[in-house]
């Protein structure tokens, strides 16, 4: 009995990885939404929502996760980016160190602008993952598209990446 449990639950996570390491979130296209949020830590994150509001694709951007020594000017050379983008509509999250808390700044900043449609700009094999903080954190009036930047991860990640998933997943179910 012990050993056909086991069977069946390794079975049925390498099942649940196939379909997580094969299915990856892709990019978005341009669609409009009221906010971008990108969440700091991987390449090509910043680039593609500094890429979506030069074309007009969102009102306001947060970039959580920001480390605090790093000023909007600085970020604007390092991009290529307008100045006046930062200051207009480009606010810097400081407040959040892992992916839960980047849900939890991300759910305030969106309550105090009353928007209702964010597209969540991170990695392809994290995006899961941030969804899922993020929509814990939010209310269900807001909806979220997800706009995946492609990566190139490995085997060893994708399989790290899967388990913390597994247990988020788990841990919200037991309310956590």
């Amino acid at each position: 009995m012990i050993v056909r449990f086991a069977a069946l639950s390794l079975l049925a996570w390498m099942l649940g990885f196939a379909w997580f390491a094969i299915l990856l979130p892709q990019p978005l296209d341009g669609r409009e939404t009221d906010a971008i949020v990108v969440l700091t830590g991987g390449a090509g994150r910043i680039d593609r929502g500094l890429a979506l509001m030069e074309e007009g694709a969102a009102k306001r951007m947060l970039i959580s996760g920001v480390d605090r020594a790093v000023r909007p000017s600085e970020l604007a050379a390092q991009y290529k980016a307008p100045e006046k983008l930062f200051a207009c509509c480009i606010t810097l999250g400081r407040e959040a160190i892992d992916t839960r808390s980047n849900g939890i700044e991300t759910a305030r900043w969106l309550e105090r602008r009353d928007y209702r449609t964010v597209r969540l700009i991170t990695t392809d094999w994290h995006m899961r993952r941030a969804a899922l903080e993020l929509r814990q954190a939010l209310p269900a009036r807001v909806s979220i598209v997800y706009d995946a930047v492609p990566s190139r991860p490995s085997l060893t990640m994708l399989m790290r990446e899967y388990n913390k998933y597994l247990l988020r997943r788990f841990a919200a179910l037991i309310g956590i």
